[in-house]
């Protein structure tokens, strides 16, 4: 995933410099000799295999490595393993003097946006997760193919827990300002449960196929990264720290962000039916029983 993401960024020319961190010192430097390759056909960076002392100044770092899924595993069950491996890079970076913005793809995603909010010494908004952000991309294709119109053309969003719990907004699908069912009017309605169902278990279709997923989630990272870098203030469904709305502890999932240089500079709440809103506190729940679970093990 990293690695993709890295290269995804170099296509872009979205940093004239990116350094690849790995604890498998060669495996970083075969994959930046790699892409240093394509560079050569691409547009000029400096890209190279580094430590946590080459990315103190730098203005963005993603953290993806954490442990891999197999199967039907969900994300959540990846906590502990993961945790562990997440401290150590987050640690890493900020012990190193590291004071930018941190994306945060490893999996399962809201709780290591949680433990890197912890670990980091940085302001909350500089913690973002990459979320819901894949996953609503991937409610817009489902509706586009069956609504014959471009993704482009959806708005629209995939709330709460990047997993089993997530929360397809239907409510807040907009096509031309039209809401979906006026939208589709008299024609027959694309099966919602369907289409939600199809979005949720999309990674692990993915995983059981080629072992795991790459091109989605780096384009998500990559997104969010031209956000920060060019002080775009766009909205985008990330993982964020909220303040016990949710609940009596804080939390992080995905809600609509603004996204700018400072991070996450404002949390929207959107408008949800009374079904959302139940599943959206049912996802914050279960995100939060899980976190419980993940400090008791620690």
């Amino acid at each position: 995933m990293g690695a993709t993401a890295a290269y995804a960024m170099m296509l872009r020319a979205l940093f004239e410099e990116i350094v690849l961190i790995d604890s498998k010192v060669e495996l970083a430097r075969a994959e930046a000799a790699d892409l240093i390759d394509a560079n050569a056909l691409a547009r000029p960076a400096r890209i190279w295999a580094g430590t946590y002392a080459d990315a103190a100044s730098a203005q963005i770092a993603v953290v993806t490595a954490g442990a891999a899924s197999h199967g039907n595993e969900s994300r959540l069950s990846l906590g502990s393993r993961s945790a562990v491996i997440v401290t150590e890079c987050v640690r890493g970076l900020c012990d190193g003097g590291f004071d930018g913005v941190l994306v945060i793809a490893s999996n399962p995603v809201d709780l290591m946006t949680m433990l890197a909010i912890r670990h980091a010494g940085l302001p909350q908004r500089k913690v973002i997760g990459t979320g819901t952000l894949l996953d609503t991309s991937r409610l817009k294709q489902a509706l586009a193919a069956s609504l014959e119109v471009s993704a482009s053309a959806i708005d629209g969003y995939v709330l709460g827990e990047h997993g089993d719990s997530e929360v397809a907004a239907f409510s807040t699908v907009r096509i031309g300002g039209q809401s979906l069912g006026a939208f589709v009017g008299e024609n027959a309605p694309p099966d919602l449960e369907d289409l939600a169902a199809g979005v949720r278990d999309a990674a692990y279709r993915i995983v059981e196929g080629k072992g795991y997923t790459s091109f989605g989630i780096a384009t998500a990272i990559v997104r969010i990264c031209e956000a920060v870098v060019r002080d775009e203030r766009s909205v985008l469904p990330v993982s964020a720290w909220i303040d016990r709305r949710f609940g009596s502890a804080d939390i992080c999932l995905s809600l609509p962000c603004l996204i700018g240089r400072g991070g996450i500079e404002r949390v929207l709440f959107p408008a949800l039916n009374s079904e959302e809103e139940g599943a959206l506190l049912a996802s914050a729940a279960k995100l939060t029983e899980e976190l419980l679970k993940l400090d008791a093990q620690a």
